[in-house]
């Protein structure tokens, strides 16, 4: 955010403050990361405290040290190298998860368990409105338990947490934090962030700062592809060496305020978001996304006899995402919304435990300008839901249900129509369970039948999208998607081999899908006797059934010594030393059971092995990630050939005058490979990034 953007808020930092994150314990959370990350604890659709080895959906987390080794710019490309996640890679500032080839609406995005309320989910050149930067962890779940979430979770939640609203006391005489810069090419990037928390007695106070700048990506070839180039027009100008219009400069804060009682909290929290991006598939369009959000979250400990937890989450978003052609004012995509949850654990009753409660989501959302393709919609949300959960010795059985309500009220434009109403219903129950084969093995399965209403952007679109060179028709005829999911999942937490594997099916109906049609539209510019004629690919978003089936795999094998139950658990100190081969594979096979072909931008098979060696303060790594060729691919579609990365880094900690700095150093795409993700709607304009060096240092206080 622009400084006269943050200064604007100031005048609310005394407000704050009679409403932040306590900075948690870091030494037990570090011994078990560096040990095994099965035994971490995830707060994500977990209400019972249990580790990922202990949950029976399949869950992961990337800790704070591991993320400030890992981090991109975005979400998207952070998280792109785990098991089963690959991202949008729509440009260097806009990219957005993708759960296991499922992504848009089918993946909730989330901070601190609260609703993002930003305009990502409904096309990939919108950024998502959370910043690596800014995270203490993020979390990724998948399985039963999501339906907490929604039903718009299906693919997964993806869980951005940070410090801004404490639930402990600070313990500190005094303020602790962090300060990093870090800088690297092939972007020619330079980013600062800075973390403080302080307080005394039950108020705790948060502070944070980050700002990333970054020039046009550089790249080891020509910016289209070879295939894209073999139809382009004889006199298609053709970049080499960089990505045009991909530069950005993204900039955000945030402040909290807590009172922590003896039973329970009570936090607010103010935080904004600044980010100007170009947009590769225009060379001549740029994006100013900023959003105001506020956060008020709390909960209540031992409440009542029967109530073991009240907790509640209010977030208010202001959202502006505005499209730029040239100097001019394009379009300006507006969101303005909340969203409250209530949730009550209960303690035991007949042997179950478990959570029920309400969610509501309220947003407005307009379009204003030349590429209004979508009217204003407004649209509410109501869901009841619970979960619960109960053991049977070795076994623990968990069950949940949620029911939906989705409003979509679209506005009457001159363009696109007169006021309509779409009411739908949605339904969700999950089942599941996890058997301890071993202390050391644990096998868990669940199934789970979802119904997600169509989102306004899939009902109500017709216009040209020119972010993303389309002409986009939405139909407002769309009933729910249904989807039926299986999911298997094994783990093993100890001993000289450790990790999991999982396997899944999801059966759609109605599955809602943006299909280029091979047909074009024809859009004509200029005033006057100048006019430009520009044909636009049409997508239709349309309902077919369909299939994803497919496998994560991680194993990791733990060379200097086996990993002890201990250790595992936290109640020993991890080797001093430790030398750790990890295997990563991953695959998803999608087909429209209507035409038998595959469906548009799905990952292919993928594979990767990394060495990791530490010895006291020292940490390296070198890495290789294998991704195949994706030749299955609809009509009106190009594949995408194969490539292999090879990635490389260091780190060094030192300890001085009690303040510890973590120095590192990582080399990306040593071997300056040209590569192009199958999942980004740009692959054909836009490779990944080149042969690059990121330099940075973290200093924790």
């Amino acid at each position: 955010m622009k400084a006269k953007r943050i200064f604007s808020f100031l005048p609310l930092l005394p407000l704050s403050l009679c409403y932040a994150q306590t900075p948690q314990p870091e030494s037990a959370e570090k011994e078990k990361e560096s040990a095994n990350v099965l035994d971490e604890v995830v707060v994500t659709a977990n209400r019972g405290e249990q580790t990922i080895f202990e949950q029976i959906q399949p869950s992961y987390k990337l800790s704070e040290e591991r993320l400030m080794l890992r981090v991109e710019p975005t979400l998207g490309e952070t998280l792109n190298r785990l098991p089963g996640v690959s991202s949008t890679g729509f440009s260097p500032a806009s990219s957005r998860p993708v759960l296991r080839g499922l992504g848009d609406d089918r993946v909730r995005m989330l901070q601190n368990g609260t609703s993002i309320l930003d305009a990502a989910n409904l096309s990939p050149d919108h950024a998502v409105s959370a910043d690596p930067l800014s995270a203490q962890s993020i979390e990724i779940v998948r399985g039963p338990s999501t339906l907490l979430y929604g039903p718009n979770a299906v693919g997964g939640v993806v869980n951005v947490i940070d410090r801004r609203i404490a639930e402990e006391r600070f313990t500190g005489s005094a303020p602790s934090g962090s300060f990093g810069l870090m800088a690297g090419t092939p972007d020619d990037s330079f980013s600062q962030s800075v973390d403080l928390n302080w307080g005394s007695g039950p108020w705790v106070l948060h502070f944070d700062y980050f700002h990333r700048e970054m020039g046009n990506l550089e790249i080891p070839g020509f910016a289209r592809s070879a295939a894209q180039r073999a139809i382009d027009e004889p006199d298609q100008e053709q970049a080499r060496g960089f990505v045009p219009n991909s530069a950005a400069d993204t900039e955000g804060f945030g402040f909290g305020a807590s009172h922590v009682f003896e039973n329970g909290f009570l936090g607010f929290s103010v935080s904004g978001m600044d980010s100007d991006y170009g947009v590769v598939a225009k060379d001549d369009v740029t994006i100013g996304m900023q959003q105001q959000r506020y956060d008020v979250r709390g909960a209540i400990y031992e409440p009542l006899s029967f109530l073991r937890e009240i907790r509640f989450n209010l977030g208010y978003s202001d959202y502006h995402h505005t499209e730029f052609e040239g100097a001019e004012i394009g379009t300006r995509f507006d969101i303005e919304g909340f969203n409250g949850r209530l949730e009550c654990m209960h303690k035991e009753v007949a042997g179950f435990e478990g959570t029920f409660g309400y969610e509501i989501q309220v947003s407005d959302f307009s379009a204003v300008g030349e590429e209004a393709f979508v009217p204003p919609v407004d649209t509410q949300k109501h869901s009841v839901f619970f979960l619960e959960e109960k053991e049977f010795g070795k076994l623990r059985y968990q069950f949940g249900m949620r029911l939906d309500h989705h409003s979509n009220e679209r506005l009457a434009t001159d363009d696109l129509g007169p006021t309509l109403d779409v009411d739908n219903m949605g339904f969700s129950a999950s089942t599941g369970m996890i058997y301890h084969i071993t202390e050391e093995y644990a096998a868990s399965a669940s199934t789970a039948y979802t119904q997600r209403p169509p989102t306004n952007m899939e009902l109500f679109a017709n216009g040209p999208h020119y972010a993303t060179g389309s002409f986009e028709q939405g139909d407002s005829d769309l009933s729910n998607e249904e989807s039926l999911s299986l999911d298997l999942s094994i783990r093993k937490k100890t001993g000289g081999v450790t990790g999991f594997a999982n396997a899944y099916y999801y059966r759609f109906h109605d599955f809602i899908n943006l299909r280029n049609t091979g047909a074009f539209h024809e859009e004509e510019h200029g005033d006057g006797g100048a006019h430009e004629h520009e044909e636009l690919p049409i997508f239709q978003f349309e309902a077919v059934n369909a299939d994803f089936c497919g496998f994560e795999l991680e194993t990791v094998f733990h060379l200097h010594a086996p990993i002890t139950a201990e250790q595992a658990e936290g109640k020993a100190a991890a080797h001093e030393r430790r030398l750790d081969v990890i295997l990563r594979s991953d695959y998803v096979h999608t087909e429209n059971r209507d035409t038998n072909q595959a469906l548009p931008r799905i990952a292919p098979f993928r594979a990767g092995a990394t060495v990791e060696y530490s010895t006291g303060p020292f940490t390296s790594y070198l890495e290789g990630q294998y991704s195949a060729d994706q030749n299955r691919v609809p009509e009106n579609e190009l594949p995408t050939d194969s490539f292999f990365l090879i990635n490389a880094g260091i780190s060094y900690k030192t300890t001085i005058a009690g303040v510890e700095s973590t120095c590192f150093l990582r080399g990306v795409n040593l071997t300056d490979e040209e590569a192009r993700l199958s999942t980004s709607f740009v692959r054909d304009i836009a490779p990944l990034a080149g042969r690059g060096i990121v330099a940075g240092i973290r200093t924790q206080f």
